[in-house]
């Protein structure tokens, strides 16, 4: 009789265990942290202000280029002037535009360099404007979608992720709402 109570302790015993044992992936999964990722630059393509922002830097790019292209022009014509003619000219008219020529090219230089920190310093402008406006919406859908941690799959060295996890479409879809 001793031996069968003791049966059916252990029996009851090894029953709530694996009762505990069947409830544990449970608790550990309500308790494990959610994640997602966002793509900022794809959310950056795709947004409207990004895209009118985008447009704005191209044409603003386009008319320094032209001139830059049209500096370019007068110091070829320059150049071709003083190679063509340089059997022909005095050696004080030929220094002259030798001088000329010379300036010209730092001058087309220096204009190359600041064109290039201008535009980059306006696209860094933008971008970290629509950034700050992206950061309040991620904020927020974390918040209600109860996430832990959002990384930005681009930059966190994310190797793999299901695609459930991405929440660009709907950083998108809200950015451009709250126009």
């Amino acid at each position: 009789m001793t031996r069968i109570a003791l049966s059916a302790r252990a029996m009851s015993l090894a029953i709530a265990l694996l009762g505990v044992l069947v409830l544990l992936p449970s608790v550990a999964a309500a308790q494990a942290p959610t994640s997602g990722y966002v793509q900022l630059q794809r959310a950056l393509d795709e947004v409207e202000e990004g895209k009118t922002e985008r447009a704005k830097l191209k044409k603003d790019f386009e008319g320094k280029q032209k001139q830059l292209d049209k500096k370019q022009k007068e110091l070829l014509k320059l150049k071709e002037e003083l190679e063509q003619g340089a059997m022909m000219m005095k050696e004080d008219v030929k220094r002259e535009k030798a001088l000329k020529y010379q300036k010209g090219l730092i001058e087309l230089q220096q204009m190359h360099m600041t064109m290039q920190r201008e535009l980059v310093g306006a696209e860094q402008k933008a971008t970290r404007k629509i950034f700050k406006k992206m950061e309040g919406i991620i904020v927020a859908m974390a918040k209600e979608g109860k996430y832990d941690l959002v990384l930005e799959r681009t930059e966190s060295a994310v190797l793999f992720a299901k695609d459930t996890m991405d929440m660009t479409a709907e950083l998108i879809k809200r950015y451009n709402a709250a126009k």
